[in-house]
């Protein structure tokens, strides 16, 4: 049995890589939407510290093993990349200390929490706020000194400056084509939405280099993303007013890569067995697009994910007995 030193050497090790891949992704995300990116990634694990800090003060338990292991920071990381930039600052510290006390601490910390913490902090702003979350910048942003101004709410929002990503512009189109859409609406790029299919490919990049490292396994992430394919395929109608949005836009749209490499992978809330792991991401990619195209939200990796995180235990189970009929 490995000692708990060399667990808490391992986790560090695995967290700075997810840490690293995630530059890429940022990288574009600062590129397309500004300072609001990184202002995002700042308040969030900063927050994520404050809070986890404060919990194991009251805990009686020592600060440093915990705070140094990376989670907490990756946590707060991957809620600040899901938010939109720009967002209010009170919005996103909510979201980071909710994600830091009901999503890890409330069970015991690291190791222990049944959902995932960054998707369980999404969800709650989403709910709770979800004017707010809808507000994506359409241009490339604002320089740093504008950005704070508008994070902190110092400053009037410019005109025309927030518009309704693909997603949701697609899923309240009646009328225009899928060609129209595309050539119209500013929101809408090559494949997916505008700028956001270059995110999505940073973010797969990071992923493979996380595949390469084998932090995680292949189930997962091909799970998720070959339903999210093969439904948006099968549910396809082609470019009329009534489409539902082609594979590929799927894909290269809204948090599809960030889920598939960053969220599904993670290891406590999500599935332990291969076989299991496999379901689990299949299971996200299917609630994704029915959440998409007939919910009531536009994106719905984070829905998926933690209603996935439910059915682990049952996922389990049925991997186990299938493999026991099977076994000589």
């Amino acid at each position: 049995m490995p000692s708990p030193e060399s667990v808490d050497v391992r986790l560090q090790q695995a967290m700075k890589l997810v840490l690293l891949a995630t530059l890429p992704g940022m990288l574009a995300l600062f590129w397309f939407y500004g300072w609001g990116v990184l202002i995002n990634v700042l308040l969030a694990g900063t927050t994520a510290l404050a809070v986890e800090a404060a919990v194991l003060q009251l805990r009686k338990r020592p600060l440093k093993p915990t705070l140094s292991d990376g989670s907490a920071l990756v946590s707060a990381t991957l809620l600040a990349l899901a938010l939109p930039p720009y967002c209010p600052w009170w919005l996103t510290v909510s979201a980071a200390a909710f994600a830091m006390l009901f999503g890890k601490h409330l069970y015991g910390g690291v190791g222990s929490n049944p959902f995932n913490p960054a998707m369980l902090g999404f969800a709650l702003v989403m709910v709770a706020f979800p004017q707010q979350m809808t507000h994506w910048p359409a241009s490339h942003g604002m320089d740093l000194s504008g950005g704070v101004q508008q994070v902190f709410g110092f400053g009037q929002t410019p005109d025309a400056w927030v518009r309704a990503t693909a997603l949701d512009s697609l899923r309240i189109n009646k009328s225009l084509t899928m060609d129209e859409l595309f050539s119209s609406n500013q929101a809408f790029g090559r494949f997916g939405g505008h700028g956001v299919e270059w995110v999505n490919l940073a973010f797969l990049a990071g992923g493979a280099f996380l595949l390469q490292r084998r932090v995680f396994s292949w189930h997962a992430p091909v799970g998720m993303l070959a339903s999210l394919f093969i439904i948006s395929l099968l549910c396809w109608n082609g470019s009329g007013s009534d489409s539902h949005g082609s594979p590929l836009f799927h894909l290269l749209t809204g948090a599809s890569m960030l889920g598939a490499f960053f969220i599904v992978t993670e290891p406590v809330s999500g599935a332990r067995s291969p076989g299991a792991r496999l379901l689990f991401g299949i299971g996200v990619g299917l609630l994704t697009y029915l959440i998409r195209t007939w919910g009531g939200y536009p994106d719905g990796v984070a829905f998926a994910v933690l209603l996935m995180n439910l059915c682990v235990p049952a996922l389990e189970r049925l991997v186990t007995a299938r493999q026991a009929r099977v076994a000589p």
